[in-house]
């Protein structure tokens, strides 16, 4: 995690690391355990505003699985969310809003939905909401391994 004021800021929108550890004023390392989803958000600017705005929903690899490569992240993950352009960055935000304010961990999210709404917000449109209908359904089909 990186943060200098107004100039290049690396945040975790949500997840539970298993390790943080302060590196120095602005920088942390941060480690996950595997199969954990996380929110990655990086944000920066120059003189002329914002030159950079992504927000990945990533779930930690275990050792030997394969995985995409993402800047900041050693060595990877599984990507379920991958928006670019603060416009679809600010949809995936509200979207995460959403879901917490149902009363669900978003890391505790279907990883189908993820992908659903990565899919709709790149098409420029608005996924379906998530439900706690389809929360129950995901923990059940988690429960019996399907």
């Amino acid at each position: 995690m990186t943060w200098v004021e107004q100039a290049t800021e690396r945040w975790i929108r949500f997840g539970a690391p298993l390790l943080d550890q302060i590196l120095d004023r602005r920088r942390r390392l941060l480690s996950f355990a595997a199969n954990s989803v996380f929110a990655f958000v990086r944000w920066a600017s120059n003189d002329y505003g914002t030159i950079l705005s992504r927000l990945d929903i990533v779930r930690a690899v275990a050792p030997g699985d394969a995985y995409t490569t993402l800047p900041c992240v050693a060595p990877g993950g599984e990507l379920l969310l991958h928006l670019h352009g603060w416009p679809k960055v600010r949809a995936g935000l509200a979207l995460i809003d959403r879901v917490e304010d149902l009363g669900v961990d978003p890391c505790a999210v279907a990883p189908d939905y993820w992908r659903h709404a990565h899919n709709r917000l790149i098409a420029g449109y608005a996924p379906r909401a998530y439900s706690l209908a389809r929360h129950r359904a995901w923990l059940l089909r988690r429960e019996i391994g399907a």
